[in-house]
């Protein structure tokens, strides 16, 4: 089961790492109340951990699986110190097969500083007014296909692009073009021929996350936005860290994008499209 990564609890773990520690490795004491009103479990806890320490932002070290995901794992984090003691049943033909699960040092890496930095000058939102849209594990090969090709930094920046892109898209199409998209970025009518194990979420992504804009895009006409004005939108609102542009996160998007529908689609999709921005989605 895919655990979802959360932009809050991500800072959190960050943050709490960078305070308790000096130069190298340290012992993380990592307590429930760091995430009060989180509605954590053990197993999302550890996959947050186990995530960030793959993609580099911090260097940890673990004994035992670093996956709890059983029934008789606790409901919130609950756990001393930092021994994880969750049950695991992998590898074991007759039941719970019970693991001791340890988290012993960490420290961020030149990766997971400059992350922090930036989340410290806008913290999540989530940490004021609950949890935002999750982010599955099962949504990592189109998000992070957009980070490298877009040149961000983390996968909230390429959630949040994508947000924006697909606005703007949905701006310039007809409602019924919209939902045909959408269709096809879910899971009503898979693709025998592309990988589907994640397009629920990013069908969600096109229906946009905030509800007054996602049904506002579905009552007015199409609007007559301009290719610079579209990139300049871009842009703006998606607040863009060094070393991309708009002409870049767009070509990132759209390539992983176009991947997921079929042809006729593309198509479809192209004829709404502005000058270079039209220019843009034929070419990725």
């Amino acid at each position: 089961m895919p655990i979802s990564l959360r932009e809050d609890v991500s800072y959190i773990i960050l943050k709490k790492i960078k305070e308790t520690g000096g130069d190298g490795k340290h012992p993380v004491d990592f307590q429930s109340t760091d995430f009060t009103g989180r509605q954590l479990t053990v197993s999302d806890f550890l996959g947050h951990l186990d995530y960030l320490n793959q993609k580099k932002y911090i260097n940890a070290d673990f004994s035992g699986n670093a996956y709890a995901n059983q029934d008789d794992v606790p409901d919130a984090v609950n756990f001393e110190a930092v021994d994880l003691r969750v049950a695991n049943t992998l590898g074991a033909d007759d039941g719970p097969l019970p693991h001791l699960v340890r988290f012993k040092r960490a420290e961020l890496t030149e990766k997971g500083e400059k992350m922090l930095a930036k989340m410290n000058e806008t913290p999540p939102k989530a940490l004021d007014k609950g949890p935002v849209m999750p982010i599955a594990t099962k949504d990592m090969p189109f998000l992070e296909k957009v980070m490298l090709k877009g040149e961000l930094e983390d996968i909230f920046d390429a959630r949040d692009l994508t947000i924006i892109v697909y606005r703007t898209m949905r701006d310039v199409m007809t409602t019924e073009t919209s939902d045909r998209v959408a269709k096809d970025l879910g899971t009503e009518d898979p693709l025998p021929t592309k990988d589907k194990s994640f397009q629920d979420s990013l069908g969600e992504l096109w229906k946009d996350d905030n509800p007054i804009v996602s049904w506002l895009s579905r009552i007015r006409q199409p609007l007559e936005i301009k290719d610079d004005t579209f990139i300049f939108r871009i842009e703006q609102e998606g607040g863009l860290p060094k070393g991309t542009n708009g002409e870049k996160a767009l070509k990132a998007i759209f390539s992983a994008t176009k991947e997921e529908l079929p042809d006729e689609r593309i198509q479809e999709v192209s004829q709404y499209l502005p000058g270079k921005v039209k220019q843009l989605w034929e070419a990725a």
